[in-house]
């Protein structure tokens, strides 16, 4: 995230004046690898931002541990179904959330944020916004963020060895939306997060039924994303089963034919949106903000 300092620049003076403090929505948001809540030039930036320009707003900005250090240390190493069950019991004791609430989910926060959907339906989440989550998993870590570097050497390692063995994958985070095209019935058997949500070992009704109640899915793909492997999974395409050089999008991926997860109803409904911006992963203007996501959260 230490890209997103040098990414968004301060235009203070852009207030848009979005409309009166009762009419806003609650926004709830979860940062991405390596990051915490309230990094005063991730995180933290966001909320003020979003705060500054819709006056009234409350926003949970989604804090896993009981420090900033613990809550940067678990994007590492907690389950991601313990940290999806602890947000889910954070939102449900929220009385401000008990109305519904939008999302808003940055890099890995993006997918776990739509379990929370498909698995936690009350309070209602009304839109979920990605942007650039890896909705198809990865399958590999080009480029790690800031300070991280050397620990994403290590996770690399980790992976090579042995992404879906048992303690591996209930122990390193980035392990449970490790996809590999090239062992897709090992990932269907053994990822004990991706494959669950992506209903790859059956269909479970209440996710799709849950997921289909959002307003909007939108996802944000970042068009010269430099760190996820491969970069169409933020718009929930991947590679082509078998291989790991060809991509295909979401439309033509058998959970979208078969809609496993109701994706291909909410698309003809017009419910997925789907963006791109210019820019390396989590590279953003505030000015692009301002005009293209802020819309969703009034």
């Amino acid at each position: 995230m230490a890209a997103l300092r040098a990414a968004v620049p301060v235009l203070a003076l852009l207030g848009l004046g979005l409309g009166p403090a009762a009419a806003a929505t609650p926004l709830v948001i979860w940062h991405g690898m390596g990051d915490s809540c309230c990094n005063p030039v991730s995180m933290g930036y966001i909320q003020k931002l979003v705060e500054k320009k819709i006056p009234g707003i409350y926003v949970l900005s989604l804090k896993i541990g009981s420090n900033l250090i613990q809550d940067m240390e678990n994007s590492f190493f907690m389950n991601v179904n313990d940290q999806v069950r602890e947000v889910c019991a954070q939102l449900a004791t929220d009385p401000r959330l008990r109305g519904g609430y939008n999302a808003m989910g940055f890099s890995q926060g993006g997918q776990f944020l739509r379990a929370v959907a498909q698995r936690c339906p009350s309070p209602p989440m009304l839109n979920l916004i990605s942007i650039g989550g890896q909705h198809q998993g990865v399958y590999g870590f080009p480029r790690c963020p800031g300070e991280s570097s050397h620990v994403c050497d290590w996770i690399r390692k980790t992976l090579d060895l042995g992404a879906y063995t048992k303690t591996v994958q209930e122990h390193l985070v980035q392990a449970e939306y490790w996809h590999d095209p090239l062992k897709e019935e090992d990932y269907r058997k053994s990822s004990i997060f991706l494959a669950d949500i992506n209903q790859e070992r059956g269909i479970n009704e209440t996710y799709k039924k849950n997921l289909m109640a959002l307003k909007k899915f939108v996802m944000v793909k970042f068009l010269n994303d430099t760190m996820v492997d491969p970069p169409i999974s933020e718009w929930f395409g991947f590679y082509k089963s078998g291989q790991a050089k060809e991509t295909i999008p979401l439309q033509e991926t058998l959970l979208y034919k078969e809609d496993r997860l109701g994706l291909q109803e909410m698309d003809k409904a017009g419910k997925l949106v789907f963006l791109g911006v210019k820019g390396d992963h989590l590279h953003f203007s505030e000015e692009w903000f301002d005009s293209t996501i802020l819309p969703f959260l009034q």
